[in-house]
């Protein structure tokens, strides 16, 4: 069993396209980081860098204790491994799903992140942020479109962890300034994954989550998250 410590974001979503695709078995537990569960002494324990997702499997490979996993990056290539699925073995597969995994964990993620503070969540507009980042995520977007010519995914023909990571992080591409016109091999990928039922069986059970605030409103949310 796999029990999965989350909240409805593009992080948390990584890990649930996994599941829902592989069919492990999960539970939910939710950290509603809007109210600072985040920084429970107990989460803290699996999650040292007080964020979510994090996973702690009750029934290792190894037959041994419960492991605990925390960083989607991570979990995404523990979940893979464990299950001998989304991950190449062969060598050359394997090194391009890793370095797009770690494209998507080391820039994707982290600039589209802050595209969506900038342009929606900050206290003031700061015109020199928000064009900066903006600009950051079309590069991406590029990046991205140009690499998917000719391929249904990205390290190839299959879907792997690398396409988990990246897809999340593409859905609030209008709250980015994006459109995916501009993008045509990047919007025939995206609209592939979307339509997955295990991608909508993920999205679904998201909108089961109670307590999910709007940020731009909720000041005790942005104090837990924006340090206010």
């Amino acid at each position: 069993m796999i029990e999965l410590y989350y909240w409805p974001t593009p992080n948390g979503h990584k890990i649930t396209l996994l599941l829902e695709e592989a069919g492990l078995p999960y539970t939910i537990k939710p950290v509603n980081i809007g109210k600072g569960e985040q920084f429970e002494p107990a989460f803290l324990k699996i999650s040292p860098n007080n964020r979510m997702p994090a996973i702690v499997d009750t029934q290792p490979a190894d037959g041994s204790e419960p492991v605990s996993v925390f960083e989607s990056g991570a979990i995404l290539q523990y979940l893979a491994e464990k299950t001998g699925r989304f991950l190449p073995k062969n060598l050359r597969g394997r090194a391009t799903v890793m370095e797009w995994l770690f494209w998507q964990v080391g820039g994707l993620g982290p600039m589209l992140g802050q595209n969506h503070h900038f342009n929606r969540y900050a206290p003031e507009k700061i015109p020199y942020a928000i064009d900066r980042y903006v600009r950051e995520t079309r590069r991406l977007y590029g990046v991205l479109d140009k690499h998917l010519d000719g391929r249904d995914f990205i390290a190839g023909s299959d879907y792997t962890i690398a396409d988990m990571a990246a897809y999340p992080w593409i859905v609030p591409y209008e709250n980015q300034g994006m459109k995916l016109e501009d993008f045509p091999h990047l919007k025939r990928w995206f609209e592939h994954i979307r339509d997955r039922e295990a991608t909508r069986r993920a999205y679904a059970m998201a909108d089961t989550i109670e307590g999910r605030t709007d940020l731009r409103t909720d000041e005790e949310a942005r104090r837990h998250l924006f340090g206010r």
